[in-house]
């Protein structure tokens, strides 16, 4: 275990503090002072049951850690780690009179209930201790009724039922559960959050053995992590990035959250508060393709099957993002009652970006679904026609105006990164049809990559400054261009991309090379129609590892490499974005694509270590 920075002055946990818990299918916050700040139950999507990460206390928490005096803040654990390559966190607090231990966990769930489990043992001396559980139902909203029945506590709120199991003594005032008791070396003392619909009391969820559940957990994560393939030098960051998208992972229906929270903000005060908690399907695809790189065909086939449900027989009606049951409705409104992190509002609730016309997203799926039939996932009808469907859609779009990769809230532009995505999308189809595996006309696919192909390097280039622009005719740049030499829309020597990359670097790289996807205008709205500014944009710096390393830099990608390793958290957990000005994370946590670009460029920089030319990984 790390020893970790000082407690700060006064509760305004960093992003990073935090470490994440979860089954598959929910995942909770816990912070470095033993409290879970944010947990949704019984889906990731659901309405938080902890709202404390985005409020104050009285939103919903629920804190474990050594007792403290009353309006002093609790303290912050002196060291934790995960368990070996799991999910189960362990924190450890050295107080005056010895050492107590919590370990966090989520048993993989399978036909039961959601479980939090939090175990609580004395490492050395005699330490006093104390529990408090706050249960707020809808986003920190409603206070719920609270009774005791054969000496479980249960807190109901409309459909929502949270049963708590101790052998500690629990006395319930103002809607808090608490417990104070003091644990010697050895002895163990556990607790059992679980959730369950409340209009069945009858059937009370099974009071588990947590020792049991820890063993079972435990084996889960040894067994899953086994399957790894990559052997490289940085193995245990690929592991822990792995791991974090699999915890990411809706197992019933294999859908991948961008995110588990809402509104963690790009800049802190600011107004880019987004709700992640969906799947995206570029985002998806793109954690799949980290997956099967790393020797995990299990999930992508999981995954293809929620794609073909969740666009169905009709592609035309395509959307850029679905719930995790496939669901195409998701309203967004703002939670006015809760304050937001640090103050960062507004809070918002579903995301309105799913009405977007972004058409890189069927090159992003059809990419996967190629990458799929490389790595030997078995031929399917349905996801056969599905491709073409996509095919279709863009044959039918590729030439209009979208609202690009970064869901612009302004108007609609003719973005380069989309157009080269939609020649992927012909591209790969066209390696697919050679191979047997798709029945299409080939020399119309032929003929319509080269007219995309021809279209970008004349109307997307800027000459004068040897560099592709942001969109046809802008003279802004886009950090998404230095996805160009990794799609093999043009070879890594093409002095157009060797240029690319150094314009990236020049206009939105900081010093220490962490790059901006674009330039946005402080208080005056941006190319993307908001104001405000925000972090560097982590999976765009792993992006800059990739663009150099693919065009001859090598020794400076891996220094970026490293350099990025360093802005992980204690746990190997990143945001999606950092603030090099005040030396922290921001945004949704963990996110999804800066844990694809850390497995996805450590991945990279082995195949071009080992490869006898360099390799441009399609």
């Amino acid at each position: 275990m790390d020893t970790l920075h000082p407690l700060p002055a006064s509760r305004h946990p960093r992003i990073e503090d935090y470490a994440l818990v979860g089954d598959m299918q929910t995942a909770a916050l816990v912070c470095r002072d033993g409290s879970v700040d944010w947990l949704c139950l019984p889906r990731f999507d659901s309405p938080a049951a902890f709202a404390g990460l985005l409020g104050r206390e009285e939103h919903g928490n629920w804190r474990i850690g050594p007792a403290h005096a009353a309006g002093t803040q609790a303290p912050y654990a002196n060291r934790r780690a995960y368990r070996g390559d799991s999910l189960i966190v362990e924190s450890e607090w050295d107080t005056e009179t010895g050492t107590v231990r919590v370990t966090d966990f989520m048993p993989p769930r399978n036909d039961q209930s959601p479980q939090l489990i939090r175990i609580v043992e004395g490492v050395r001396g005699n330490v006093d201790v104390e529990s408090s559980l706050r249960p707020r139902f809808g986003y920190g909203r409603y206070l719920p009724w609270i009774d005791e029945r054969e000496g479980r506590f249960v807190a109901i709120d409309g459909p929502d039922a949270l049963w708590l199991d101790s052998a500690a003594k629990v006395a319930e005032k103002d809607g808090v559960l608490s417990s104070r008791f003091t644990v010697a070396a050895g002895v163990k003392v556990t607790f059992v959050l679980s959730w369950h619909s409340s209009h069945n009391l009858l059937r009370a969820p099974e009071v588990v053995d947590p020792g049991t559940a820890l063993t079972t957990t435990t084996h889960f994560w040894d067994e899953w992590v086994a399957q790894c393939t990559y052997t490289g030098p940085y193995r245990d960051a690929v592991v822990r990035a792995l791991i974090t998208l699999k915890a990411m992972t809706f197992a019933p229906t294999g859908a991948i959250v961008a995110s588990v929270t809402t509104s963690l903000p790009e800049a802190i005060g600011g107004i880019r508060n987004w709700d992640y908690r969906y799947t995206w399907l570029r985002d998806a695809a793109i954690t799949l393709s980290a997956l099967l790189r790393t020797g995990y065909q299990k999930e992508a086939d999981a995954w293809r099957q929620w794609l073909q449900r969740a666009v169905s027989g009709d592609p035309e009606k395509l959307q850029i993002m679905y719930s995790i049951l496939g669901e195409r409705d998701m309203p967004e409104y703002e939670l006015s009652w809760l304050p937001g992190y640090e103050g960062s509002s507004p809070v918002r609730v579903g995301n309105q970006a799913a009405e977007q016309l972004q058409l890189d997203v069927p090159g992003e799926v059809i990419e996967t679904l190629y990458l799929a039939h490389r790595h030997g996932l078995a031929r399917c009808e349905r996801t056969a026609t599905l491709h073409l469907g996509l095919l279709t859609y863009l044959k039918q779009r590729w030439q209009m105006p979208d609202d690009g990769i970064w869901e612009v809230r302004g108007a609609r532009r003719h973005f380069v990164h989309s157009k080269v995505m939609t020649w992927v999308a012909v591209d790969r189809t066209v390696q697919l049809v050679r191979a047997g595996v798709i029945a299409a006309d080939l020399a119309e696919l032929v003929d319509l990559r080269d007219t995309i192909h021809s279209e970008v390097c004349e109307r997307g280039f800027d000459p004068v400054r040897n560099t592709f622009t942001q969109s046809y005719g802008s003279d802004e740049l886009d950090a998404a261009l230095l996805l160009i030499p990794r799609t093999g829309f043009l070879p890594p020597n093409d002095p157009r991309v060797v240029g690319t990359v150094a314009a990236v670097r020049r206009e939105l790289a900081t010093k220490d090379g962490l790059v901006h996807r674009y330039r946005t205008n402080g208080q005056g709205a941006g190319i993307d129609g908001l104001t405000g500014d925000e972090g560097t944009f982590l999976l765009c710096s792993y992006w800059l590892v990739d663009a150099l390393a693919l065009t001859g830099r090598r020794d400076e990608a891996r220094v970026l490499f490293e350099r990025l390793l360093e802005l992980r958290n204690d746990l190997g957990l990143l945001a999606e974005e950092y603030d090099g000005a005040s030396g922290r994370q921001l945004g949704n946590y963990p996110q999804a694509f800066s844990m694809i670009g850390l497995a996805e460029s450590a991945v990279l920089l082995d195949e071009l270590e080992h490869a006898a030319a360099p390799v441009i990984a399609a």
